[in-house]
Parts: structure tokens; C-alpha cells; sequence
């Protein structure tokens, strides 16, 4: 399923809603949050609308992991999708609104490091370079990718990356500056990820990053660099996500379901339907689906109502699947 049929696919969805808006009222279950994790529960919902015969309708924003929890805490929306845990400060801002929420990791994304086809020069990357092009430091003063690496040519260097309330944004300064939110301002930054990808794909000296499932879209006109884990170089792949070799940049992403909404029938429908379907739509859209266990334990979170997060608040890198496994199913 392309991600571009699924972006017309949600507005002919919303169309079609509109327009049997008038004949009967609609059940509606509201989405907002990741770009990364937009394209599986989209999917989800255009599954789920027609299973439902589109009796009910499933909106689905995107507005950054940071803004859908925003969103999310104000009760906005029923479901906040997120490509990193819920943190500290949302957590509170939840809590001081009287949103109670169930947390489930619905996938595996492998964060994806991006070059323009013809750069023969950064097909292997290390942490340490790509600080040197993002740290906060860096700004206004590496500008070419000489002074990344003396080996590399006398080019622009010209930087592709989300924006601030993006979680895909806090979860790379984490892992590669040491500091979520910590990086140069001076890029060009967007909470789409199809705008960083037409970037890349234009400027010979563009780099960029976003989740793997927007790389694999658009492979053709992109080249994914190997990122350096230590002891070698990997690149980008649902089996190095598996075996947990692709570090720093894998990483679980999730779905929140506001505990209130839950009641609906029809938003615990949708949630029950994402956990039985969700690990096929996942593999469709080109992430790395999770073990079985994870969505059996999902299933039973939401039906006993386990609130809150198994992650501390606090940003967290290098997570692997078998960890995350243990602290879903753990009761």
C-alpha cells in the first residue's frame, strides 16, 4: 500500500464521510500525532471504515508526535499516535486535564539516514559525523561536507530533518547528540515527511532522516546510509530491527488510546481490530511488525484497563524488541 494512495485515501475517506454526513450521523474516532506512525494506522482505518461499511469515520492528522499529544491531553482526539513514549511533561499535562490513557507499541521502525542517489562519498556514516552535522553547535558553521570528514568533497552541505514537535526529531537528538530537542536550528525542517524527501532527492548535497517506510517509498531516488553500531556498519532492514543490530536508531513506536474514549464501542472496536490486523497492515507499509505476544498483550491491557506508561517519561534509546516484549507482557 503506497503512502501516497493512503494520503488521497484519507481524503476521499473524509470526502465520502461529509457527503453521508447528511443522510445519517456518524460515529467518529478521532487521530492525530506521528507522521512515522501515521501511514499503519491509516491503513488500519481504511480497513476498519470498510469492514464498518463507513459507518464510522476515522480522521487521521498529522501534526507531530509532540503536537498530537498536545491535542491528545486537551481531549481533542481519542487516539494520539507517537514514534516515542509519552514524556514527563505530557504526562502532566494529561494528568492535570484528567486524561487517563493505555499505552501500545503497535511496530518497529528502523530511523533511516538519507543522501541523494549520486553522494558516493557518505554510503557509511558514524554517530560522531552525523553529531558534527547536528548538534546545536553546529549551526551556522558546518556548512560543507569537508568539514564533516577531510575525505569528503568540497560541497554544501544542506540538512532535511522534522521539526520540533516531531518524535522522530526527539528521538534522533537523543540517540546521535545525546540531548532530545538538542540540534541546529538552520535546516529546513517539516512535520511531513514527503517535503524532507523531495529535499534529499533534489539537492546533491542534502542529507536528511525520517522512518524507514517513507525511505522504502521512495528508494528510487534516495540512497540510505549505514549507520556505525559500534562494531560495524548496517544499513537500513527489517532483519537487522529484528535481531537487534540496527542501534542506535531502532525504535518501538506506539498508539494512546484516551481511557474515556475507550468506552465508545466504537473506538474499542477500532483498537481491537488494529491489534488483530495491525501486524499485517505493518509489514504492508513497510515497518517491522511485533511479535504476537505484544498485540495479545495489548489486547488485555485495553480490556483490564492497565493505565500509564512502561516507560519512565524520560527519552530512552536502543530498546530492542525481546525488551520491549518483556515489559508489555510483564503483569
Amino acid at each position: 500500500m503506497k503512502i501516497s494512495r493512503l494520503l488521497s485515501g484519507s481524503l476521499l475517506a473524509a470526502a465520502m464521510a461529509t457527503a453521508a454526513a447528511g443522510a445519517h450521523a456518524q460515529a467518529t474516532i478521532k487521530i492525530d500525532g506521528s507522521s512515522t506512525v501515521f501511514p499503519i494506522t491509516e491503513a488500519v482505518a481504511e480497513e476498519f471504515q470498510k469492514a464498518k461499511k463507513n459507518q464510522v469515520r476515522v480522521t487521521v492528522g498529522i501534526s507531530g508526535t509532540g503536537g498530537g499529544f498536545k491535542k491528545f491531553c486537551r481531549g481533542e482526539i481519542d487516539i494520539s499516535d507517537a514514534s516515542r513514549p509519552i514524556v514527563k511533561k505530557e504526562m502532566e499535562a494529561c494528568a492535570a486535564a484528567g486524561i487517563k490513557y493505555v499505552e501500545l507499541p503497535v511496530a518497529f521502525d528502523a530511523l533511516t539516514v538519507v543522501v541523494h542517489p549520486s553522494n558516493t562519498w557518505a554510503a557509511n556514516l558514524k554517530p560522531e559525523q552525523l553529531k558534527v552535522m547536528w548538534e546545536a553547535g553546529a549551526q551556522g558553521k558546518i556548512t560543507n561536507w569537508k568539514q564533516v570528514d577531510p575525505s569528503f568533497p568540497d560541497l554544501a552541505l544542506k540538512l532535511y530533518g522534522p521539526g520540533a514537535d516531531s518524535g522522530t526529531f526527539e528521538y534522533f537528538t537523543e540517540a546521535i547528540n545525546g540531548k532530545a530537542k538538542s540540534s541546529r536550528g538552520d535546516y529546513t525542517a517539516s512535520e511531513d515527511d514527503n517535503v524532507l524527501v523531495q529535499g534529499v532527492s533534489r539537492d546533491k548535497g542534502g542529507l536528511g532522516y525520517f522512518g524507514f517506510a517513507y525511505y522504502i517509498e521512495n528508494a528510487g531516488k534516495l540512497k540510505a546510509a549505514s549507520v556505525w553500531n559500534g562494531s560495524k556498519f548496517v544499513a537500513p532492514s527489517a532483519a537487522v530491527v529484528e535481531d537487534g543490530s540496527y542501534q542506535p536508531l531502532a525504535r518501538p513506536i506506539f498508539i494512546y488510546v484516551n481511557a474515556k474514549s475507550l468506552e465508545k464501542p466504537e473506538v474499542k472496536e477500532f483498537i481491537e481490530f488494529y491489534m488483530k490486523h495491525g501486524a499485517a497492515l505493518t509489514k504492508e507499509v513497510k515497518y517491522v511488525p511485533l511479535p504476537a505476544s505484544i498485540y495479545e498483550a495489548n489486547l488485555a491491557n485495553v480490556n483490564k484497563m492497565k493505565l500509564g506508561t512502561v516507560f519512565g517519561g524520560v527519552p530512552e534509546v536502543g530498546v530492542k524488541i525481546d525488551e520491549l516484549v518483556k515489559r508489555e507482557t510483564k503483569h
